[in-house]
């Protein structure tokens, strides 16, 4: 069920679920997020039902549970389905069909629109299917809110545009296993020098939109300064990337690495570094908890180290 980013995306549900405004009980902030990781288990139980053929070419996912004979791929299926419908259920039941509906939309696109449509017809397969994996903080705002505001929009334009140059990364150096998989990712369709280019576009284009939550008043200074300053590493570390040989792997799993530090670290920083009156469940945590932001910080970014350690057969 890909555990680690999994764990990536309901942390994201979390932080927009934290953040949102409104007097939602914590049980029920519980189970939405519980539903919110049984939804995004099932999407990627659903992912490799379908690309089990893909899987068991390529040495990253050659040990994925189907390609190695562990469970069969109609029994994947009907895990997959019952999870999906099961985590949609609860989330409507015990918060709102607004976020059922949402958490619906983005398990039928990461399965139906990128995994078998576009994965397997397009370079651009990752931009249009990042949509999926750009939703969680949204899903979270609206079970708690029932509504979808101008914040969790900005934090999906903020996951939408990392993920190509975060998955970009990470294809440059499995060119050959996509090319012998027949999937066209865009270094096998464009080559290195094009998809360095586009991956340094990208991270580009992210820095001024990771700044809104400042400039909009939803974060503070803190947010504004880590955004600034990790955002100016991932640039570095892009244009690195497109000036090193093709023979040199380190750079793209550099800038891979640290794209996964580099959500992590703007999303835990919203959760510290509030700017106007925080959620009712947020500050219910945080005294519940008995933790100040000083001691929290430092958590977080220990936190954020361990996700850069992210298992690159997962993805």
């Amino acid at each position: 069920m890909k555990p680690r980013v999994m764990a990536l995306a309901v942390f994201t549900a979390l932080v927009g679920l934290m953040i949102a405004p409104g007097h939602l009980d914590p049980r029920l902030g519980v189970v939405a997020i519980l539903a919110i990781a049984t939804g995004a288990g099932a999407a990627g139980v659903l992912n490799m039902w379908y690309d089990a053929d893909i899987d068991a070419e390529m040495a990253r996912t050659a040990g994925r549970p189907i390609p190695c004979g562990r469970i069969s791929r109609g029994e994947a299926l009907a895990f997959g389905l019952i999870l999906a419908g099961g985590a949609v259920a609860a989330l409507g039941l015990a918060l709102n069909v607004v976020a059922a509906a949402l958490l619906a939309f983005a398990i039928s696109f990461y399965v139906v629109i990128y995994t078998i449509w576009l994965k397997r017809q397009t370079p651009q397969n990752i931009v249009i299917g990042g949509a999926a994996g750009a939703l969680p903080p949204v899903i979270g705002w609206a079970a708690a809110t029932g509504d979808i505001g101008l914040e969790p929009f900005i934090l999906f334009l903020i996951i939408f545009l990392w993920t190509p140059p975060h998955f970009w990364a990470l294809a440059l150096n499995r060119t050959d296993e996509y090319a012998r998989a027949g999937v066209p990712m865009l270094p096998v369709v464009a080559g290195r020098t094009a998809t360095t280019r586009q991956i340094l576009t990208y991270s580009v284009a992210l820095v001024p939109i990771s700044m809104l939550p400042w400039v909009l008043g939803f974060a503070g200074i803190i947010y504004a300064a880590t955004a600034f300053i990790s955002g100016a590493i991932l640039i570095v570390l892009a244009f690195q990337l497109s000036r090193r040989r093709e023979a040199d792997r380190r750079a793209a799993h550099r800038l891979f690495a640290f794209s996964i530090f580099y959500l992590f670290v703007l999303f835990a920083i919203l959760l510290v570094d509030p700017s106007g009156a925080p959620s009712t469940l947020w500050s219910r945590a945080r005294t519940g908890g008995g933790f100040s932001q000083a001691e929290l910080l430092p958590r977080l970014v220990r936190t954020a180290f361990n996700f850069t350690c992210v298992s690159a057969h997962e993805v």
